[in-house]
């Protein structure tokens, strides 16, 4: 198994998995996680990092429903910066330890500060990404924001 998904059961965290054969022409890995489970993209959250303060491994993690962008403005703002900037993939998936389209937000190989789109608060259940590709892992976002360590801020373009 993954590393979030042994943390998960470690801490004993109540989650489920949920699998899917994973496109290798997928590009969009949120939206083909959605499909493949046949849920509402608004419930099925993607896993962004972003640099702060253009220091290019300073970052934080952005957790944002995967039908959404992600608004840097308020990005940089929950993390207290002037400046937020969507990391390099092979920054993210070295400080990650997981590779694109296969971040997890949990267990990482570096603690980061983390954020949860706050709509996430209106859901009893979410999914994330498992740390792999076509892995899922779906509990509670007060679970996730407890195991992450994140706070719930307004994160998403729009709305």
């Amino acid at each position: 198994m993954t590393p979030a998904v042994n943390l998960l059961k470690k801490k004993k965290i109540t989650h489920s998995l949920h699998s899917f054969e994973h496109d290798p022409n997928s590009r969009n890995f949120g939206m083909e996680a959605a499909k493949a489970l046949n849920l509402d993209p608004k419930c099925v959250f993607k896993t962004l990092l972003f640099s702060l303060n253009g220091a290019a491994k300073q970052l934080a993690v952005a957790i944002v429903p995967v039908d959404s962008s992600l608004n840097l403005k308020l990005a940089a703002k929950a993390a207290g910066v002037k400046k937020a900037e969507m990391a390099e993939p092979t920054i993210a998936q070295a400080v990650t330890g997981y590779l694109v389209g296969g971040i997890s937000p949990i267990a990482q190989k570096k603690a980061l500060p983390t954020f949860i789109d706050d709509s996430a608060l209106k859901l009893k259940q979410i999914l994330v990404s498992g740390g792999k590709r076509g892995l899922d892992i779906q509990l509670s976002p007060q679970d996730l924001a407890a195991v992450t360590r994140a706070r719930f801020m307004p994160l998403k373009q729009g709305d």
